[in-house]
């Protein structure tokens, strides 16, 4: 019995799914972060095929049909000699399909919606939304990185919440919730005559990319905290901003949404949805049933049931 396999491949973890025809799940499988733009490619490569062959452990590979990984960092590929060591770890794992990777944004949108078109809004450390046509990300808006954009990202957030607490050390306000859950997170002591300093020291301190761990503060402040509110409400303008610019002015499609900014419950997610009003905004809930989608329309060639209509 022929069945398919996807694949999402993060930065912490990678997740394989085999399904058949129907949609049904025949195997699952885990393995450690595969993105090669933060690990070794070595590494990466083989944490893809570690996952998959624990997905089909109890199945025969030679009725492996297609595989499509959705993978954070899929451009790296675009680099020969990566794209040539994945292929051997996957020929040397006894696989004969050769997997398509794409984007794990392209996995996550068709995992919100059976639609070809339409736009794509991810919102964890970093943004970046993507037009999609044919179920295939064809030109992104935003998405520079930390240090040119990621506007309205986990790492934007943390940033701001930084910026504004050093704001009302320098104008010796008096500290909200916000301020003081900033200060204590970085270990300083708010009634330091030199806690200013010693903030952006701390902050200096650390690798760029772990200022978005005082982005969660900004959530938990925000009903409570004006400043916090307002961090929030931008955050939203400019992340439903990357996401118009990646569409048609008259566009009808959905637009969905992916990320932990953009995770349920959220304020950021609320105030997306409010800016959004009017047009179908759906979520993004696991990226390798996506992927398993994508496969079973490569290797099944013909319609398969979409996952959200699969008991």
């Amino acid at each position: 019995m022929m069945y398919v396999v996807g694949v999402d491949a993060g930065g912490t973890s990678t997740r394989a799914c085999a399904v058949d025809a129907d949609m049904h799940v025949l195997g699952t499988g885990r393995a450690g972060g595969a993105n090669p733009n933060s690990h070794p490619p070595e590494k990466a490569a083989s944490a893809v095929a570690e996952a998959v062959a624990a997905a089909t452990v109890d199945l025969d590979r030679g009725d492996l049909g297609a595989c499509v990984v959705g993978m954070a960092g899929s451009s790296k590929l675009t680099d020969p000699d990566v794209a040539t060591l994945f292929e051997r770890t996957w020929r040397d794992a006894g696989f004969d399909v050769t997997p398509q990777v794409v984007s794990d944004a392209e996995t996550a949108f068709a995992s919100a919606t059976d639609a070809p078109d339409g736009t794509v809004l991810v919102a964890g450390t970093g943004s970046i939304a993507g037009r999609i046509r044919d179920r295939r990300m064809v030109s992104i808006s935003g998405g520079y990185g930390w240090l040119l954009g990621d506007e309205g990202s986990g790492f934007w957030i943390g940033r701001e919440a930084v910026r504004a607490t050093l704001d009302a050390l320098t104008r010796r306000e008096a500290l909200g919730e916000l301020a003081s859950t900033v200060l204590a997170e970085a270990g300083v002591d708010p009634a330091e005559p030199q806690a200013f300093h010693l903030l952006i020291t701390a902050v200096n301190g650390e690798a760029p990319v772990r200022l978005a761990r005082f982005a969660p503060l900004v959530s938990a402040a925000v009903e409570s905290d004006p400043v916090a509110a307002r961090i929030a409400d931008d955050a939203a303008d400019r992340l439903s901003e990357i996401a118009f610019a990646a569409r048609d002015a008259a566009e009808n499609t959905p637009i969905v949404l992916v990320g932990s900014v953009l995770g349920e419950g959220g304020p950021v997610r609320i105030r997306v949805h409010d800016r959004m009003r009017g047009c179908d905004v759906r979520e993004s809930k696991d990226g390798v049933l996506g992927a398993a989608w994508l496969a079973a329309l490569r290797g099944f060639g013909r319609q398969v049931p979409h996952p959200n209509r699969v008991g």
